[in-house]
This record gives structure tokens, sequence and C-alpha cells, in this order.
């Protein structure tokens, strides 16, 4: 039995009918590397004997009586692998667009909570005899690094790996009863009065650092909550959701970071500032105001004995969408997430994880499902318009059952007040970018998605202006 973190459970205590709370993913294999040919029954076989190994995939959450604490953590002894892992076919011509409808469908349905917090679905019928996965994991169980660490256990390195060392067989887990919940909680409570002090002395301690910081910093500083414009895409959102998929080349990215002295992470934010203004100025309702992103940030190793699944925080940004020349937006990003990042690390990577801890579930859930229910998000300025995460992945390919990973494109929740998420991961010399919206306030995504290639085409020419070459156009996305 394991007790869930503040984070972790903040995120079972905000979801809504409307507003799910999983982080998903569309993958693409090959499985003509598939010894003896591909089959449903290699995929679940392999995930059968992966299970001892990936604690997330076999724990399901009790809840304490009254709320009186946060959930637990327990092996579910009713686990039922064919509940978990299905397979569909992709309809004719089965295109991305095929793929990503089903994957629109699959993460428009919150999980089962009475069950572990995850599902896979295959996806046969994809042109060129390719093979889909879809795959679904609450946020309370993963982060982007610890959802990185499932691929590790899920995936090999090669079709036809050696044979792994068999785990030592666990005992049985009983569900604990209602008077051992109660027990357990209140004796976690009773650490509480001393963990609010060190918060409390953290915070005051981060609120200096961010003073000074912002004394001294000279360009923009992180985008402040509320400041956002609203878009067609920011309000109150349904429980419906659209997938959209684009690939971009990571070697054109590092040139284009290399010829202006960016990081990667800049030219990312740059790509999707270019794309969103496409898609706003052919609408038109280009805000006069730059767009606001949240952008999550991995502590774990700032925080090395920090418990919970999820160590995460995040900062705003500007994504200088008001700015027309692409060089000169990219220079302003850089700017902008320079400053940001210097006020992040002055808050400190501890705040939001320390804060969390004293989420009280019963008014965190209630106050949630009024905020939704209320479409309260319609009624002020947004706090930000989207959500962008760059997760970098494997340089090297990956197999699942002996078929080659193609293609991986992870897939974010979307917020209530800002229908939009992207998700960006880099995968040997690709980077794959997953986007997910409100399906009522979104229904255009795919439009968006082919905008990325226009975005990285433009920066792509002035990077080759700056170094005198001429490059080619880049291809259309199907």
């Amino acid at each position: 039995m394991e007790r869930l973190s503040g984070l972790d459970a903040t995120f079972l205590y905000i979801e809504t009918p409307a507003h799910h709370m999983h982080v998903s993913m569309v993958a693409v294999f090959d499985p003509s590397t598939v010894a003896g040919g591909y089959s449903f029954d290699k995929v679940r076989d392999l995930i059968e004997s992966r299970l001892p190994r990936i604690a997330q995939f076999r724990r399901r959450l009790v809840r304490v009586p009254f709320d009186l604490h946060h959930p637990v953590w327990v092996e579910d002894p009713d686990f039922d692998l064919d509940y978990h892992v299905r397979r569909v076919g992709v309809p004719s011509p089965g295109t991305l667009r095929e793929l990503c409808d089903i994957a629109g469908d699959f993460t428009s349905r919150p999980l089962d909570r009475s069950k572990p917090l995850w599902e896979l679905v295959v996806a046969e019928g994809l042109e060129g005899g390719q093979v889909g996965l879809l795959a679904k994991v609450h946020h309370s169980t993963v982060d982007g690094v610890s959802g990185a660490e499932l691929m590790v256990h899920l995936f090999d390195l090669e079709p036809e790996p050696a044979p792994q060392e068999e785990p030592q067989p666990r005992p049985a887990e009983r569900i604990p009863t209602d008077a051992e919940l109660v027990a357990y909680a209140m004796r976690s409570r009773a650490r509480q009065p001393l963990l609010f002090a060190r918060a409390l002395r953290g915070t005051a301690r981060s609120l200096a650092n961010l003073a000074r910081v912002r004394r001294q910093g000279e360009g923009p500083g992180m985008a402040a909550p509320f400041t956002a414009p609203r878009t067609s895409f920011n309000g109150s959102i349904t429980p419906h959701r659209k997938v959209a998929v684009a690939n971009l080349s990571l070697p054109e990215i590092k040139e284009v970071k290399r010829s202006f002295g960016t990081t990667v992470n800049d030219v990312v934010l740059a790509i999707c500032s270019g794309a969103l203004r496409r898609y706003l100025i052919r609408r038109g309702e280009l805000p006069a105001t730059p767009l606001v992103a949240v952008c999550p940030v991995s502590v774990r190793s700032q925080l090395p004995e920090a418990e919970g699944s999820n160590q995460v925080s995040a900062f705003f940004t500007s994504l200088a969408t008001d700015v027309s020349d692409p060089v000169g937006r990219l220079r302003a990003i850089a700017s902008a997430t320079r400053g940001a990042k210097e006020e992040h690390n002055a808050i400190g990577a501890d705040m939001l994880q320390n804060w969390a801890e004293f989420a009280a579930p019963a008014v965190f859930a209630r106050a949630s499902r009024l905020y939704s229910g209320m479409k309260l998000a319609d009624r002020h300025r947004p706090i930000h318009n989207l959500v962008i995460s760059n997760v970098p992945g494997p340089a090297f390919p990956l197999y699942l059952a002996g078929a080659r990973l193609a293609m991986l494109c992870p897939l974010g929740p979307v917020m209530e007040g800002a229908g939009l998420n992207i998700t960006v991961m880099s995968y040997m010399d690709s980077v794959d970018v997953g986007l997910i919206a409100c399906r009522e306030l979104m229904p255009d995504l795919w439009d968006l998605a082919n905008d990325f290639v226009d975005s990285m085409d433009e920066l792509e020419k002035a990077a080759a202006a700056q170094s005198g070459e001429t490059r080619p156009a880049a291809p259309a996305q199907p």
C-alpha cells in the first residue's frame, strides 16, 4: 500500500466529466521486423510478460473513508489484462487521419477508477501494413519522465531481445479495511503541521528569490496568469476530443538552433507559435497581444528523494504571436523563456510539490465540478491559452513485440479554459507532434497540424538565408 503524493492526488481531484486527466499516446509500428510475422497475440503476450516490472499497470486506487486523506495505491487482486488491452480495425483507407479519429474517441472517455488507470488499443489495418497503438494512463500515476520510463519496460532495443530474468513473485496484497485506511490517514495527517511550517518557510524564501531575480533581470520575465488574450479555443470544454499529428525533422530544428544561437526548446516553441499565428490569421482572430503558453518542466533531477509519480513544475511564457517576422519571433521567444526559466528557478522546484500536499480531496473535487458545470472559464480572461510540452525521446530505434516503432506522438490533457494541448517528442531523427483539443472548440485541428510544416519551412528558409544557402520547401503533411 502506498499513499498518493499531494500532486498525484490533485490530478484526481480536478478531474470532471468534461476535464479528463489522462495522458495519451498515438504510435505507429512497422511489423515487417517481427520474426514469424505480426499477430495481436504476440503484443498481448509481451505486455503480460512485462506486467511484473510495471507497478503502474498493476495497482488501483482505494479511497480513504470520508476523504480524510489522499487515496492509496493497492495491487489489484482482480486484475484482468483483457480489459486493458484491446484491438480495433482502422477504417479504409487507413491513414493517420483515420487512426487519429479513433484516438479522438478513445481519449474522450475517462478511465474507470475501480481498475488500474490505463488502457491500450492495438489498431490494425493501417496503410502499408503498419499497426497503430493507442494508450492512455492517468496523470496521477505518470508524468512525462515516468511515462518515458514505462517505455523502457514495454519497448525493446532490438526485434528479438535476449530473455529477461524473471522478477521474484510478489506476495498477494489484500485491500485494506476502512479502519486501517482511517488509521493510516490519521498518522499521515499528524505530520502535516510540520510540513505546513516548512512550506511557509520555503515560500517566503522563494518569494524573496523571485523579487531579487526580477530586480536584476534585463529582459522579459515569466508571463503572468490571466494575461492571455481570448481565442476561439479558450473557453469551457466538453468531454469530446479531436486528435491530429505532425512530423518534423530534428536535424533541421537543430540547424535553426545553431543558426540563431537559441535552444531546441526555443525553436519548438517558435514552430508552435508560427503555426498558431497562421491558424488564427486564417480565421481572422489573431490577437494584438501574444498568446501565453504553460510549459511543464520536470524537476525529478532536482528532487531525487521526492515521493510520488509526478515530479513536475511549470512556467508561463509568451509565444510572441504578435511578431510577424519569424526570426524576430524566435528571438522574442528565446528572451521570454530565458527570463521565465530564471524566475522559475528562483521560485524553486519543490514549491508546487509542497503546497499540493495540503489539497483537500472533497473541497478540490467539488470546486472543480462547480467551475466546470457553471462554465466559469467563459466568464473571465484565460489563465493561459494552451499547454506546450517538449519531451526528449530516444535517439535509437525501439521495438514492441518485434515491430519497429515508426512514430510516437504523446498527447497531454486538455484543460478547462484552454482547449488545446501540444506535446512534442523527439525520436531518432524525427520530432513527432501530438495535438489534442476539445472537438467543439477546434473541429479543424488538422488545419493547425498542417500549419506546422509551413512554420518549420519559414524558419528553415531564415536559417538558410543566415548562412547563404538555399533549401527546398518542405512536403505537405498527409
